[in-house]
């Protein structure tokens, strides 16, 4: 069987983070948000808690989320052995009502990130040309470059990390 990607995007359901069911996590640090619906963040790792401390800090954005698998966002790829997986991208940023960026963290890279982030461009494209409700914009945050910045805004974080 061969997969092709056309390139095409369909809206199945909008996904309301606030009716996410409530999930349990394993015991380990967190972060009290203000700018999130949840009562705590649980990074992955110490970057995405640093980075989600670092969204509290933005004034110029109106709320993020960190993308639990109780949230069921993903976007489907196909990864390095040229199956069929599932892309969780860590976090969903709102700067306004009209736009929304899907942000990927990452501190040491493997073979299917480099798959994933050309998947989420091409859903981010293919989605903004489905709809034109929100536009959808997508960054990738690697850890060195990350802690090598000073930034105080999100859009100083869009400047520099956006292709």
């Amino acid at each position: 069987m061969t997969v092709l990607d056309k390139g095409e995007a369909e809206i199945r359901e909008f996904i309301k983070i606030s009716k996410t069911r409530p999930f349990v996590v394993k015991d380990q640090g967190y972060l009290i948000p203000k700018k999130c619906v949840f009562n705590r963040i649980i990074g992955d790792s110490n970057l995405e808690l640093r980075f989600a401390n670092y969204l509290e800090s933005c004034e110029d954005i109106v709320s993020y989320v960190k993308n639990y698998f109780a949230v069921h966002f993903k976007i489907d790829y196909k990864n390095a052995d040229g199956d069929i997986s599932n892309f969780y991208p860590d976090f969903l940023v709102k700067v306004d009502s009209k736009n929304v960026y899907v942000v990927e963290t990452k501190g040491r890279e493997d073979l299917d990130d480099p798959l994933k982030i050309e998947r989420l461009k091409q859903w981010c494209k293919d989605i903004n040309e489905a709809q034109t409700k929100i536009r959808y914009s997508w960054l990738y945050i690697k850890e060195d470059d990350f802690d090598a910045q000073k930034l105080h805004s999100f859009k100083q974080l869009i400047t520099l990390f956006k292709e």
